[in-house]
């Protein structure tokens, strides 16, 4: 299938990459809303049915990209890309669709074995190669070293250290980063390049 003129599933290592069904999302709410995983999150527990209903709205929208990665059948992982404008000037339209914001999120059971980067990495290749976007952004809590270090590993610079400008429920306000990278800054390498499943359309 297409979504946004990007043609899913593709494969990014052992992964494949997809838009969410209902029944993958059921997958990622078992583990979800688990506080290890919200922690880490700006929105922490979620509504089962508002979550499912904004992931499948997802599909269909031209500015979003957001799939699941399945693992041997096992739905491990999320990932996002949401289009955005530039921002500066208004005149001519360079700015229009030229940004994306990138998340990802692993199943705590499969941490640690690379999945975020290979997720992250097959977006980027989406966003840059794809779709022609001219710069990418991300973010997270200071403290959630595992995420700033994907965005390291894939060439992402850290543009901004947020003092105490993110709220947390447990530790009040605390420090975040953002990280991004530009078109031109982008190599993929074999570790994170995705590939387009033959036979999708």
């Amino acid at each position: 299938m297409t979504s946004g003129g990007v043609a899913w599933p593709r494969s990014a290592g052992p992964l494949e990459l997809r838009p969410p069904t209902s029944a993958d999302l059921d997958g990622v709410l078992a583990w979800r809303n688990r506080p290890e995983v919200t922690r880490w999150l700006l929105r922490t527990t979620v509504d089962p049915e508002a979550f499912r209903r904004a992931w499948l709205d997802s599909v269909a929208d031209p500015e979003q990209q957001a799939v699941v990665a399945v693992l041997d059948g096992l739905v491990i992982g999320t990932g996002s890309l949401e289009i955005r404008d530039g921002m500066g000037q208004f005149d001519g339209d360079a700015w229009r669709r030229a940004e994306g914001l990138l998340g990802y999120l692993v199943d705590p059971a499969h941490a640690g074995n690379g999945h975020a980067t290979r997720i992250a990495g097959a977006l980027l290749d989406v966003a840059f190669i794809e779709l022609g976007l001219h710069r990418v952004t991300a973010g997270c809590f200071a403290d959630n070293v595992a995420s700033w270090r994907v965005m390291e590993k894939l060439g992402m610079r850290r543009e901004q250290h947020g003092v105490q400008d993110s709220w947390h429920a447990e530790l009040g306000w605390v420090d975040g980063y953002t990280y991004g990278i530009l078109a031109d800054e982008w190599a993929p390498t074999s570790a994170t390049a995705s590939v387009p499943v033959p036979g999708s359309s």
